[in-house]
Formats: structure tokens, C-alpha cells, sequence
């Protein structure tokens, strides 16, 4: 199970780099919640779905790659969180985040329901 979670948040950070909105739109629950950087912002799926329609539009091909690293995976009955850091490359320099999300296994489907993510700073 372990795996296919690591996968299934594999598949997650792709779609946010090739901007798929129907998987995105598809794995978010509805009352998703994502808190970014001491809570500077925090987005619900609507935002997500409103940014993600707007790179689209926008041809927005921003950042070249999304890395995960040191990916770890907490399984509690139909709970599951994913921690790990991301490496994202927008340029001039990639900037390492941590992040934490919970997925939820309703009726036999895995949701992202939280999203927690915070920039590393550089040592």
C-alpha cells in the first residue's frame, strides 16, 4: 500500500507540472485545503482549479521539473500521509519545499484532502 501511495503522490506532483486539471480535479476532495509557507497563503480546490485553468490559458510552462525526495508513507485505517521534499525548478535556482498530505480513502477512492507545504531555507 506504501507504494501505490507514493505513486499515486508521484502521479500528483506530475499532473501540477503538465498542469492535467482532470486529474487534479479528480483526486482533490471537495473540501480540500492546501496552507503554503506559515499559512502566506491557503488555497482551497476551487483556487487550485482557478490557478491551474489559468497557466493553462496562459501557456504558463514555468517551472521545468518537480522532483520528490525522501518520500515517506504513514498508513492509519483509511488515512494515509506523505511527507518527503520537493524540488521545484522554476529558475534562476531550484527551490526546496517539505511537504505533508493526507490522503482519505472514501468509498473506495483516494482524495487529497491536505496539503501542507514550506520552503527550505538554503543553508
Amino acid at each position: 500500500m506504501q507504494n501505490i501511495l507514493k505513486k499515486l503522490d508521484a502521479s500528483w506532483e506530475k499532473a501540477q507540472l503538465e498542469l492535467d486539471f482532470d486529474f487534479i480535479n479528480s483526486l482533490l476532495a471537495e473540501d480540500y485545503i492546501w496552507v503554503h509557507n506559515h499559512a502566506n497563503t491557503i488555497d482551497d480546490k476551487e483556487a487550485v482549479l482557478e490557478r491551474v485553468k489559468r497557466y493553462i490559458n496562459d501557456n504558463n510552462k514555468e517551472t521545468k521539473s518537480r522532483t520528490s525526495k525522501e518520500v515517506n508513507v504513514i498508513i492509519y485505517d483509511k488515512a494515509a500521509v506523505v511527507s518527503g521534499f520537493t524540488i521545484i525548478d522554476r529558475g534562476p535556482t531550484p527551490i526546496t519545499y517539505y511537504f505533508m498530505r493526507t490522503y482519505i480513502e472514501i468509498n473506495g477512492k483516494c482524495y487529497l484532502i491536505v496539503n501542507h507545504t514550506m520552503a527550505v531555507p538554503k543553508k
